[in-house]
């Protein structure tokens, strides 16, 4: 089989090579890597891309927004530690992807997006998947959601010029928001944030390429 015809092997086949490239690119957390192995990325791609979602690379979905290439959501996920019992909030639900991933390594996962139509169609897919520990709202991230913080951890799928004000007072003590910040789509870098008894932490990660993150809902 080569690398230029991913379209031929088996879906066992398939699945070695997924990943086989993840580990290759840094991803090595055991439960990750489990979780990435029981969430098809191919359920998250519709249309001309469908046949694209097993290759280490983001690709366009609805509303202008994209899904992220799956070595980065199993970075980001790696970086977050997340454990068995932890609340998580994921910022920026887009295709859902990041989110079922995240559903098989916590408790409960909130995720919300400007994007009523992207939140309507991975809402639909997460009942498809049984993935009853995912609760999507439409609501501007930015802002969080307060009634259900404070949270164990918290990623964010768009890039702010600053990790959010509203997002870190949602975070718990110890708890930890993993964030892309950059001024531009060209210049951004993934943050790890830890809060602290006083004050947080911030370990820089990789550059990395987001859409930026919008106040406000959209129009659709």
């Amino acid at each position: 089989m080569t690398e230029d015809a991913p379209g031929d092997d088996t879906p066992a086949e398939r699945q070695m090579r997924f990943l086989y490239t993840l580990r290759s690119r840094g991803v090595t957390d055991g439960r990750v890597l489990t979780a990435m192995e029981r969430i098809d990325r191919g359920a998250f791609v519709k249309g001309l891309f469908a046949e694209r979602a097993y290759e280490d690379m983001p690709l366009p979905i609805a509303c202008g927004q994209t899904i992220s290439q799956p070595s980065v959501v199993g970075l980001m996920s790696q970086a977050l530690a997340v454990s068995p019992r932890d609340k998580v909030l994921e910022v920026g639900t887009g295709s859902g992807y990041q989110a079922a991933v995240l559903s098989q390594l916590a408790r409960r996962v909130y995720t919300v997006d400007r994007h009523r139509r992207l939140v309507r169609e991975a809402s639909e897919i997460f009942r498809q998947l049984h993935l009853t520990n995912i609760t999507a709202f439409a609501a501007d991230g930015s802002f969080g959601l307060p009634d259900q913080a404070p949270f164990d951890r918290i990623l964010v799928t768009a890039a702010a010029e600053d990790p959010p004000g509203p997002l870190l007072a949602q975070l718990k003590i110890g708890g930890i928001m993993v964030v892309p910040v950059g001024q531009t789509d060209a210049v951004q870098n993934l943050i790890k944030v830890t809060r602290l008894e006083q004050g947080f932490d911030y370990e820089e990660l990789r550059p990395v390429r987001f859409v930026p993150l919008i106040e406000g809902l959209g129009t659709d």
